[in-house]
């Protein structure tokens, strides 16, 4: 049986010359599924929770094609890849809902540090112990999946020495989540950030990864992961996915893979350690991604993304292959072997072009995949 996979989608508005404009109050308006951000220059939507990747395809592509038609309504504007403000502004913050108490505390808070793109993926898991699980396992392995979906290099117009740029900026929130022993110790913690206002909400939860539900955190009925940049093509954001839900098939199948229990870190303080070790590996992805020099939660011992990810990946092919999702999985090869979006942007770089040639061509690039998806594999639409 496949798990049920949803994803939230963020993405910047703006002209086919990069630049990035707030339009989310009027898309809100008009079109449904999709919901505004603090900052009015990007917009998310949601697919709903579904198994079969053919039909999740169709679910990331279609709103994004109703989106543009909007767009043209308005202007000459379009979608904007890139997880971060490419070519600017990040010194002033445009606020989408004025009056909203909870967009004015992020504003004044944090800044534009949270005006960013990026994909989350929801994986529908019913037993909240096996949830508490997975998100462990998960939360160490976090970086590689940012390793695999940086797209985000520039800011302001400038190379910024990150490939995910997005997660070097991106206030993490509380300073300290730990690797929930169980539910149990979810409820109890979220309940005391709440008092101590640390959280001013349930939502208000920003690390790499954490259990999700509709009443969270009494009732979460599945695993949301935060930390990927916004990938542009939606064959390789089900890749990313499919790697996700393989490696959680395994973890069904083992339950030792749980890092509390496998890790040879020393026991007296590994929860700890563990935590540790995986912020050092998420700060060295959001720099080098796919060619970050990472410690192995297993035993601490030094590995680059890539290598750990070619690891996992002759680990868990096997199970998408049973499940009958392993051309799915694939193209997950074709990142290791090209690199992932930050990666060949700036090899453009290093070839004499701009921050802002580059993004040029990059949105004229996700609308052409986007067309050729939907003539292809998706059936025709009613807007």
């Amino acid at each position: 049986m496949l798990l049920s996979k949803g994803f939230e989608v963020e993405v910047y508005t703006g002209t086919p010359h990069g630049e990035i404009v707030g339009l989310s109050d009027k898309i809100v308006a008009a079109l449904n599924r999709f919901v505004r951000e603090p900052d009015s220059r990007n917009v998310e939507y949601t697919t709903a929770p579904l198994c079969r990747y053919e039909h999740l395809l169709c679910d990331l592509v279609r709103p994004r094609l109703r989106l543009r038609d909007y767009l043209k309504t308005l202007g000459d504007y379009t979608l904007i890849p890139g997880s971060s403000l490419s070519l600017g502004r990040s010194d002033r913050f445009y606020r989408s809902d004025p009056g909203n108490p909870y967009h004015t505390y992020i504003e004044q808070t944090y800044g534009t540090d949270v005006v960013t793109a990026s994909i989350h993926i929801n994986i529908g898991i019913d037993d909240p112990e096996v949830l508490m699980r997975a998100y462990r396992l998960i939360r160490v392995e976090a970086p590689l999946y940012l390793a695999l979906s940086a797209s985000s290099p520039f800011l302001d117009g400038r190379v910024s020495g990150s490939h995910s740029t997005r997660w070097q900026v991106f206030p993490q929130t509380p300073k300290h989540v730990p690797l929930f022993e169980s539910h149990d110790h979810f409820i109890r913690w979220t309940e005391e950030q709440l008092a101590a206002g640390t959280m001013q909400n349930v939502r208000h939860l920003w690390a790499s990864v954490r259990p999700n539900g509709d009443r969270r955190p009494y009732n979460i009925n599945r695993l949301e992961l935060r930390i990927c940049d916004l990938v542009g093509d939606p064959i390789l954001l089900l890749a990313i996915a499919a790697f996700l839900e393989a490696r959680l098939l395994q973890l069904f199948q083992d339950p030792g893979l749980d890092p509390l229990q496998r890790s040879r870190l020393p026991a007296s303080n590994r929860a700890e350690d563990l935590l540790a070790l995986t912020a050092a590996n998420e700060a060295a992805t959001a720099r080098t991604s796919l060619d970050a020099k990472l410690c192995h939660w297993y035993d601490g011992q030094p590995l680059a993304a890539r290598e750990w990810i070619e690891q996992l990946y002759q680990e868990v092919a096997p199970f998408a292959r049973h499940y009958g999702f392993g051309c799915f999985l694939s193209p997950v090869k074709k990142i290791l072997r090209q690199g992932n979006e930050a990666q060949q942007w700036l090899a453009q770089i290093d070839r004499g072009l701009d921050p802002a040639q580059v993004v040029q061509g990059a949105i004229r690039q996700m609308h052409q995949q986007e067309l050729e998806l939907e003539g292809q594999l998706c059936p025709p639409w009613v807007a």
